[in-house]
């Protein structure tokens, strides 16, 4: 029997470092054998500060799941994010090798080494070359163009760029735990692997993805990325509005806020028994009992109305107001039916549903993480959307259907680089 192959996923955040560990067996049944979540430091905005404070919080995560695993893990794919991503589509053309025989994966190759190509500032470097459709002598709307027969092979493309120093700050990082990186992902692009179905790429959507600090934008089109962007604003800034209005600390508005998020998934009561009750029952039910929630500051009665409705309502307007002005940019808005999918820490939030849909007007959903057995409870919150869709991306990263560059490409020797560029990611495409 073949021994299965394990992939590991690192989700380096702002609040928290996530850490999967996984398991896959011949027939790509993916195994979940080791979760952990710990709280992130030496990190902000998704961008490495401190390396000592961030080394100790990420040998925490993953040494706390290779205890459950019951392995110890040598490679990871790491998800890179933060206002310091950028992205820009990019066209391309050659010339087929053999005119009179079939396009190979060498022109597929050649054209999106063409598409890279792109005038970029020393201080950046590629994270992603992902191919949105090719045209092969004219005939537009290819998904893969190996076997066709033409002369002509342009593509469209969106590449993903970073900063140079926050790629090599993360990948130091990842080194001193006495971990290789596999390859760096962004968070938006390993998130939308884990929670989007292949039916709304190919129709149009947008993945938000809301973490602590700042919320990732990824408009696909067509089956494949077509914008991506960073607001550098998150779920943090929610709190932070909470401790101000209610003069307490910011761990004790992170138990409110959340508290409230679970009370805002079951009504606490009906609407008909709300009729028969009697006013000050009402009114009782309204107010939240602090001390319930470990809360021991001197809190005066919070009223769940006001903290749902006078502070956490405005900055999740803000967020959408901001995330609408980036589909706006991205020139798609007219293209994305299938609507909204919102993930990350931030989706567990009161009231964001109905934010996004009373800000931008589209239909929207909380993403579900699907395509896992073993401990899947573990991982059953939107919190992992990011860490579970790196081990899927890892599944099919030495597969074919999609390419895309390494981050490494200006320290890897040519040889090096080429057997690293050819691999592909079949999730990215239908």
């Amino acid at each position: 029997m073949a021994k299965d192959k394990i992939i590991c996923g690192i989700d380096v955040g702002s609040s928290k470092i996530a850490t999967l560990i996984a398991t896959v067996d011949e027939a790509d049944k993916i195994n979940l054998i080791g979760v952990a979540s710990t709280t992130s430091k030496g990190v902000r905005k998704n961008q490495v500060v401190d390396i000592d404070e961030a080394v100790e919080a990420i040998t925490e995560s993953v040494e706390a799941a290779e205890r459950m695993a019951g392995y110890s893990i040598s490679h990871a794919f790491v998800s890179l994010g933060g206002p310091q991503i950028e992205s820009v589509n990019s066209h391309a053309v050659v010339a087929v090798a053999e005119p009179e025989g079939e396009i190979k994966e060498g022109d597929v190759l050649r054209v999106n080494d063409a598409a890279k190509a792109v005038p970029l500032a020393a201080s950046r470097e590629i994270l992603h070359v992902i191919p949105r459709t090719f045209t092969v002598d004219g005939q537009e709307g290819i998904k893969d163009p190996v076997g066709m027969t033409g002369v002509r092979l342009e593509t469209e493309t969106h590449i993903i760029t970073g900063s140079s120093t926050s790629i090599r700050n993360l990948v130091k990082c990842i080194s001193e735990v006495g971990i290789d990186v596999s390859e760096l992902v962004f968070t938006g692009v390993a998130s939308s692997v884990s929670v989007l179905t292949d039916t709304e790429k190919e129709l149009g959507v947008v993945l938000v993805d809301i973490g602590g600090e700042t919320t990732d934008v990824v408009v696909f089109v067509d089956g494949s990325v077509a914008y991506s962007a960073v607001i550098p604003i998150g779920a943090r800034h929610i709190t932070s509005d909470m401790a101000v209005g209610l003069r307490i600390s910011l761990e004790s508005a992170e138990k409110i806020k959340i508290f409230l998020g679970k009370l805002g998934k079951t009504p606490v009561i009906s609407e008909d028994s709300l009729k028969k009750e009697e006013p000050h029952k009402k009114r009782e039910e309204e107010i939240l009992d602090v001390k319930l929630l470990g809360i021991e500051e001197d809190v005066q009665k919070v009223s769940r109305k006001a903290v749902a409705e006078g502070i956490i309502r405005p900055r999740l307007q803000e967020i959408f107001k901001y995330v609408g002005k980036e589909i706006k940019k991205s020139g798609f808005g007219t293209q994305v039916p299938s609507g909204l999918v919102i993930c990350g820490g931030g989706a567990l939030t009161v009231g964001i549903l109905d934010q996004a849909k009373y800000v931008l007007g589209f239909p929207a959903r909380v993403g579900k993480i699907d395509g896992f057995t073993g401990l899947v409870d573990e991982i059953d919150s939107p919190i992992f959307a990011s860490a579970a869709g790196l081990v899927l991306y890892g599944l099919t990263a030495g597969e074919g259907g999609q390419l895309h560059i390494p981050m490494f490409s200006g320290s890897l020797p040519f040889k090096g680089m080429i057997q690293k560029g050819i691999s592909l990611v079949k999730s990215l495409l239908p």
